[in-house]
């Protein structure tokens, strides 16, 4: 049975719904650790070869909001400039980094940017009501 079949036969009100501790110090941490308990409720997906309206169909649970693990990709091979581009727009980060504090030890775990997508080319973009939260694990947490 697939976890979309589960969560279909769950009473009304259950739901994934992790906290951004619960994110980054269990699922980011153990998926970059290479742990099985990363496994299975969430899925890889090149968050730049899809645009944000196919990322529902590539989620393993259904709701309004949809969890992946995507690698970084470089802008230039060489450079730490972070490539968010897709054919069809790109994601543009908007406001400040966000710490995110692990609730056991209180110290900053890992940072969240929080993304909205454009329509077309920078800087002439569209803005549109899709918006993702982006997670990384900070240096003294990573594996």
């Amino acid at each position: 049975m697939g976890l979309r079949e589960v969560e279909s036969s769950l009473p009304p009100g259950f739901r994934f719904y992790p906290t951004d501790d619960e994110l980054v110090s269990h699922y980011l941490y153990n998926k970059v650790a290479n742990k099985r308990a990363s496994q299975g409720t969430m899925v890889e997906v090149d968050l730049h070869a899809r645009e944000p309206w196919e990322l529902p169909d590539a989620a393993k649970l259904g709701a309004n909001e949809w969890y992946f693990f995507s690698f970084r990709d470089r802008k230039y091979a060489t450079g730490s400039r972070t490539n968010r581009a897709t054919m069809a727009g790109y994601w543009k980060a908007t406001g400040k980094d966000r710490a995110v504090r692990s609730r056991r030890t209180c110290e900053i775990s890992g940072m969240r940017k929080t993304l909205v997508f454009y329509r077309g080319r920078a800087p002439s973009g569209a803005k549109t009501n899709w918006v993702m939260h982006e997670f990384r694990l900070e240096a003294a947490f990573s594996a």
